[in-house]
């Protein structure tokens, strides 16, 4: 019996592509609908962005992008502030940082990243990700995020979280490989039940429907609004690498290189801006999905990506996914968002980091901190705050922290 070649496009890899699209669904068409975009865009830019990502990755790394967290407050104040199109300039001008930052990493080399972000600064950044997120999840699970805390919309929550996890412990074949599709469905079948679904959009939605594409138009005080914003993002990216990396076991800041992911984050950036969506960003949740599936072939995101591009055109299918009740996946986040902690806890102990050193006590309790807690760091119209002002601060720690601060701390 011959082995299914890794870049076989099979049924079982079309299944899990569509799974790694559900897990990013929800946060992927949130971003929009804050910040006054359009969904349907945000979908397809998604789609396109990972496309170039993989392609300029060499279709080596598992990752699936699509809109970032980060940009939320800034993409709302510039839309009021300059305007649509004009912010979408500043959007561009960010992917265009990215692609900068990785033509500096190719010039000094990897080794400036292991430098400048060993594991003590790594492993409490991944933890950070999914720590701050974690709110987002209950939210979600609660009812809360959109408006409707209920006992009701818990229940669906649980029941969702439920049968996930009893998938992945007893569930065999392919069955098994699907555990998050499972919880989806299970919950949404709970929450019509539960008459918490309304199919009126879908009745409602063409068969085809073009986004509405906006293009960027130059405005240089956008872009100087904007630029900065995209410092955060940057340094999450290198957790996430270094967090699938945890999961994979394949060092990609080496292979396919820093450089390379960095310049297909930037692309993918800047394609979003060229279209009227959100900027992108390696998406934490579907790594945790990856972790919790154990699905690794990088085609599957491939796929994701695909049947992304191919949905924003789709009004019923998209509106139709448009109707999964909040609840149903703040139930799955609640595992997958927990799943990044876990990676962030695996990356500290298999370098073997003492964190009861000083100096490392230090890095990480800051960090921590920083990031879960939501400090926030303004100067005028520019500002960082909770994930990307704690990697700013664990690295400025491990550069000006000496090495010989060493002393161990112990407990009274």
């Amino acid at each position: 019996m011959t082995e299914t070649p890794r870049n076989a496009l099979t049924p079982r890899t079309f299944i899990l592509g569509a799974q790694m699209l559900f897990v990013a669904f929800g946060a992927l068409v949130l971003v929009p609908l804050l910040t006054g975009l359009d969904p349907n865009v945000a979908l397809f830019t998604a789609g396109a962005g990972t496309l170039a990502f993989q392609i300029i990755t060499g279709f080596s790394v598992p990752v699936f992008l699509a809109s970032s967290f980060a940009f939320i407050a800034p993409i709302a104040f510039g839309v009021a502030e300059y305007g649509m199109s004009a912010t979408l300039s500043g959007l561009v001008a960010a992917g265009a940082l990215y692609i900068v930052l990785a033509a500096l990493v190719r010039a000094r080399g990897v080794a400036i990243v292991h430098r400048v972000l060993p594991p003590i600064v790594t492993g409490p950044v991944i933890m950070v990700i999914g720590l701050a997120l974690a709110p987002v999840a209950v939210d979600m699970a609660t009812g809360t995020a959109v408006g409707d805390y209920s006992g009701r919309a818990l229940a669906i929550a649980f029941v969702s979280l439920l049968a996930t996890v009893i998938t992945s412990i007893f569930a065999r074949g392919l069955l098994k490989l699907v555990p998050i599709l499972v919880g989806i469905t299970v919950g949404y079948v709970a929450a019509a039940v539960l008459g918490m679904v309304d199919l009126t959009p879908v009745h409602d939605a063409a068969w085809f429907a073009i986004p509405s594409f906006v293009l960027p138009t130059f405005s240089l005080p956008a872009i100087l609004f904007i630029l900065p914003v995209a410092i955060a993002p940057a340094i999450e990216h290198v957790g996430d690498l270094v967090a699938i990396r945890g999961v994979t076991g394949q060092d990609y800041l080496k292979k396919p290189g820093l450089h390379r992911t960095l310049f297909g984050d930037g692309i993918a950036t800047s394609i979003a801006g060229f279209l009227g969506g959100p900027p992108n960003t390696t998406y934490s949740e579907v790594t945790g999905a990856v972790a919790l599936t154990k699905a690794f072939n990088p085609l599957i995101m491939t796929v994701a990506a695909v049947l992304a591009m191919v949905l924003a055109f789709v009004g019923k299918l998209g509106a139709v996914l448009a109707t999964i009740p909040t609840p149903v996946m703040g139930g799955i986040l609640v595992i997958l968002f927990g799943s990044i902690v876990v990676i962030g806890i695996s990356t500290l102990v298999r370098a073997q980091v003492d964190v009861t050193e000083t100096r490392n006590l230090i890095i990480a309790a800051v960090v921590l901190v920083f990031g879960v807690g939501g400090m926030a760091f303004h100067v005028g119209e520019f500002s960082v705050e909770g994930i990307g002002l704690a990697g700013i601060a664990g690295v400025v720690l491990n550069l000006v922290l000496p090495k010989t601060l060493g002393t161990k701390v112990t407990p009274r």
